[in-house]
């Protein structure tokens, strides 16, 4: 399954064409727009005209159908036809439409007449356009998803290869800071040992202390250290937290949330790697550590 990003745009139009019992009624272009940001969850708002919001229940079952996370802007534009195809009433339609408001007036004194645009609205065909223009939003919005869903893709494609860039740099670091340690504890060991010799010759006690039990102490001293720093541990646990990161990408499908629990694993046992850093050497690369994974926080953040 392909991995996909939150993160997307895409547009559709359809025509929604005029009933056959009314030619003279305008045709009207609707264009449907969807716009995707990351998100913790799946969060669909809707800009479309009031004529529009039946349809809302809908576009929100078709849209959490195929998207689990993301925050969805769906915006609807109908577009009517040039001013040369309004409808053209006819003098049926008037005279009952006349008969009608006189009749409403009759009952309801305080009614207001009938607007031009009204009347032009009651005679262009009724209910039989707007069934139309549903159908064809929905359409637009169909195809609309499908360009929405394709684009995720592209976009989840991309940040699959930087992730994927980001754990080979994770696991050249770890392999680089494994044999620090035991080096480390090498030069620790002969310090130990120098001071020792330095502090019981300052005293005047190093002739009765044998070299051996100089050098037995140097490297008690030296393995009480080695435990303290010894990152074994966190270096493995860190190399199978980034080879799950792989795993799952090449799995693809819903894995933003699982990675951004992984992420947080691998910040740990980078902070855990510089507090008992020892050497330099090992200080720079837990921070080096810490700006890679960062680095692929940033982009976890986006993935659906």
């Amino acid at each position: 399954m392909p991995v996909y990003s939150m993160t997307g745009y895409a547009s559709a139009s359809s025509q929604a064409q005029a009933p056959i019992d009314a030619s003279t009624a305008p045709q009207a272009n609707v264009t449907v727009e969807l716009r995707s940001v990351n998100s913790r969850f799946l969060d669909i708002s809707f800009r479309m005209p009031d004529e529009l919001r039946s349809l809302e229940p809908a576009l929100r079952d078709l849209l959490s159908a195929k998207l689990k996370r993301g925050k969805i802007e769906l915006r609807i534009n109908t577009h009517k036809d040039s001013e040369n195809n309004w409808p053209q009433p006819q003098a049926e339609q008037l005279s009952r439409l006349s008969r009608l408001e006189g009749q409403v007036q009759n009952w309801l004194p305080k009614a207001q007449p009938l607007s031009v645009h009204e009347a032009l609205q009651w005679c262009k065909g009724g209910g039989n356009t707007v069934e139309k223009l549903d159908e064809a939003t929905l359409a637009a919005a169909r195809a609309c998803l499908g360009g929405l869903l394709e684009a995720r893709e592209r976009e989840g494609e991309k940040l699959s290869a930087v992730l994927l860039e980001r754990i080979q740099r994770l696991r050249e670091l770890a392999s680089a800071a494994e044999p620090m340690v035991p080096a480390v504890v090498a030069r620790q060991q002969q310090r130990f040992l120098e001071r020792w010799q330095e502090a019981l010759a300052a005293s005047g006690a190093g002739q009765s202390i044998p070299q051996e039990s100089l050098r037995e102490r140097a490297l008690n001293e030296a393995a009480a250290y080695s435990i303290r720093i010894d990152v074994a541990e966190e270096l493995a646990r860190l190399r199978a937290h980034l080879e799950e990161i792989a795993r799952l990408l090449q799995k693809g499908g819903e894995l933003g949330k699982r990675l951004d629990f992984l992420i947080q694993e691998l910040a740990r046992e980078a902070n855990t790697l510089g507090s008992k850093a020892a050497a330099l050497e090992l200080t720079n690369i837990a921070v080096e550590m810490k700006v890679a994974v960062e680095q692929l926080r940033e982009q976890v953040q986006n993935i659906e």
